[in-house]
């Protein structure tokens, strides 16, 4: 293999995939407002994906308890790929599948926003989360890739990016996600 031939091809992959995203702007907005007007009105975002998204899921709301650009308030988000105890009891007493469902029935409350990652869409303990989040009134939102899967069609909101592999529908998963922070502390901060 020609290492700087292939890291060429997949860079440039990877510049098409970001620059058709753009056709995706009015659904990374309407996410935004979405999780703009539960954190005006007292709610949380609430993150969950597994491997490279859950990293994802951590490192996003991280953005918002923390700080994206901006010296601002903690905003109310959380990560449900973080509580080793809680994964593993809930795991071991009720099933991998419903490690992140039974958190939320914890944790969540009618007004919240359950954000879901997958490279596939079919992350089955993300559509468990996505069915207990619907009951409680949480509104969801996929972030998927490919072809969208089951979780595309199970959210509420779904932004599907222009990616096939793993790798980039990840990296295009940070990227809107980022836009998002952004938007989310520069309407509440200015």
């Amino acid at each position: 293999m020609n290492a700087p031939n292939y890291i060429r091809e997949q860079l440039r992959l990877l510049s098409e995939a970001a620059t058709a995203l753009q056709r995706r702007a009015d659904t990374i907005a309407e996410i935004t407002k979405i999780c703009t007007a539960a954190l005006r009105t007292g709610h949380k975002i609430i993150f969950c994906g597994n491997g490279g998204s859950a990293a994802q899921s951590q490192h996003l709301a991280a953005e918002l308890v923390g700080r994206y650009k901006k010296d601002r308030p903690a905003l109310n988000s959380l990560s449900l790929t973080v509580d080793t105890s809680n994964i593993t009891a809930i795991a071991n007493d009720y099933g991998y599948d419903e490690i992140f469902a039974r958190q939320l029935e914890g944790i969540g409350c009618a007004g919240d926003v359950l954000i879901g990652l997958s490279t596939s869409g079919n992350s089955p303990n993300v559509l468990a989360a996505f069915k207990q989040a619907q009951k409680m009134s949480i509104h969801t939102i996929a972030l998927v890739g490919g072809d969208g899967g089951k979780m595309a069609a199970e959210a509420q909101t779904a932004l599907v990016v222009p990616a096939e592999t793993s790798a980039h529908i990840q990296e295009l998963h940070i990227a809107a996600g980022h836009l998002i922070c952004d938007l989310i502390e520069t309407d509440i901060y200015g």
